[in-house]
């Protein structure tokens, strides 16, 4: 339960600013030369709960990457936790949402496992980070670590990913859980401003939305050969073509996907069929069940399709409990199906053994969909629609949380105001497989709102004007970083 560094390559940050413009360019890379002289000798660090699964654990991966190419010293490191620890902070996170999760209480038994199991992390933590340093916390199973630190010298940074548009009061009792850790922090990052919480000064305030990385494997470009080859590797088509299942690391290098995913329900996909996707985590809050009976009821009777259901293999993701058991609602609810729906129904555990191996195949169902549907009922950004968004495939998503910054109405997707409401979320869909040159206008405006917006350069951009911010307000002179 102490500290553990993840291993992060640099990569030359001209991979990240490829698709801007000549002049965004150059503003990028002179802030970024400025920016790496004034953090000479110190490390930025990055603390989270998992290396892998989830769009945090992604977003890191890229952010890092990119910094130590820039010539920052930055650092990943992710804290263990217990079978209790993570059932609170999954009950925290459900209740950021609104949601009450497993209904049990944060209460003082709550708080002591959640500090007891972050003591050991921040005794680790607080013996490397330095004076001057940047530390950036992400997510509630974080928070608790913020004021071990205080004192340190350190900047202290906690990023919230989550959050809910309209808090009741299982949102606002979970702030009150966490405000004593974070109210020491000298910077508080939201991904959208109607998740800022309420009683936070302005002025320690930073709104940043997640943005992908395009040139990851998950994101980067595949030939339709290569598309069908890599899914027919992990077993979620069946053998079409003489393609090889070949994609490109983050290194460059080319590599095959070669693990398979474990198929429930129909054995493998139709290749003659339009596909109706959603690729998310195995989490109530995605709804995957509601996405399940909104295509029973409302898309499968009208439009000859099929629907898969895809996440991540279900041990996988350390910080997330509850996988194991929503998958298995979703199995249960398709059994109660009509055999007939049963056979257009797939849903795929994928292999995360190789996280590249295991974007490379999210990267090939998201192009071959023809439709990537986000049916959550709450949401913090929602990636996995910019990423739909960024292959020009037409996403439906709920108009929620941070896909409602994504996606505007009609141009670059297509949003139901209700998450529950499965006719006019089946209806959409159906247009959309209906009208083939309508759904092609969709995908292409969708990847230019991600072009425009929600790039990984932007984001870069944000976080180095946030590290000048935070160094100008620095009460310390030069000896004090000399002698740390």
């Amino acid at each position: 339960m102490s500290l553990t560094e993840v291993p992060v390559k640099a990569r030359p940050i001209a991979h990240a600013i490829d698709e801007l413009s000549p002049t965004s360019a150059d503003e990028l890379i002179a802030r970024i030369a400025a920016t790496s002289e004034a953090l000479e000798g110190r490390t930025v660090w990055h603390i989270n709960t998992t290396a892998q699964g989830g769009g945090v654990a992604e977003m890191l991966a890229s952010l890092v990457a990119y910094a130590r190419g820039a010539g920052i010293d930055a650092r990943w490191c992710v804290i263990g936790g217990d079978q209790e620890f993570f059932a609170v902070t999954k009950r925290i996170h459900n209740r950021l949402h609104g949601a009450p999760g497993d209904g049990d209480a944060l209460d003082e038994r709550a708080r002591r496992s959640y500090e007891a199991t972050l003591a050991f992390s921040g005794k680790a933590l607080r013996s490397r980070v330095r004076p001057g340093d940047i530390v950036i916390f992400h997510d509630p199973q974080t928070a608790g670590l913020v004021p071990m630190l205080e004192g340190s010298g350190a900047h202290l940074v906690w990023r919230c990913h989550i959050g809910v548009d309209d808090a009741n009061e299982l949102a606002k009792e979970t702030w009150d859980f966490l405000r004593p850790y974070v109210d020491v922090a000298h910077e508080l990052i939201f991904s959208r401003v109607q998740h800022v919480w309420s009683g936070i000064e302005a002025e320690r305030t930073r709104i940043v939305p997640p943005a992908i990385d395009h040139r990851s494997p998950k994101n980067h470009l595949l030939w339709p050969e290569s598309i069908d080859a890599i899914l027919h590797s992990a077993g979620v088509l069946p053998s079409n073509g003489d393609g090889r299942p070949v994609f490109t690391r983050t290194t460059g290098e080319t590599d095959e996907v070669v693990r398979k995913a474990v198929m429930l329900g129909a054995p493998h996909l139709d290749p003659d069929l339009p596909i109706v996707c959603q690729v998310s985590r195995w989490d109530r809050l995605k709804d995957p069940v509601g996405v399940l009976k909104a295509f029973a009821e409302h898309i499968f009777p009208w439009q000859p399709s099929q629907l898969l259901l895809a996440g991540p293999s279900v041990t996988s993701v350390a910080d997330d409990p509850e996988q194991a058991d929503v998958l298995g609602e979703i199995l249960s609810a398709l059994q109660d199906l009509p055999q007939a729906v049963r056979n257009h129904v797939a849903v795929a555990c994928l292999p995360m053994d190789d996280i590249e191996e295991n974007a490379a195949i999210v990267n090939a169902l998201q192009r071959r969909s023809q439709v990537i549907v986000q049916k959550s009922l709450a949401e913090g950004f929602g990636l996995t629609v910019a990423e739909a968004m960024w292959k020009g495939t037409p996403v439906v998503a709920s108009g929620v949380g941070g896909i409602q910054d994504q996606i505007v109405h009609f141009s670059s997707g297509l949003l139901v105001d209700d998450p529950t409401d499965h006719k006019t979320f089946g209806e959409h869909v159906s247009l959309l497989l209906g009208e083939p040159e309508f759904a092609f206008a969709i995908g292409d405006g969708g990847r230019e709102r991600v072009r425009e917006n929600f790039l990984v350069a932007r984001h870069l951009l944000q976080d180095f004007q946030m590290y000048d911010d935070l160094l100008a307000t620095e009460d310390f002179d030069d000896e004090v970083l000399a002698s740390a």
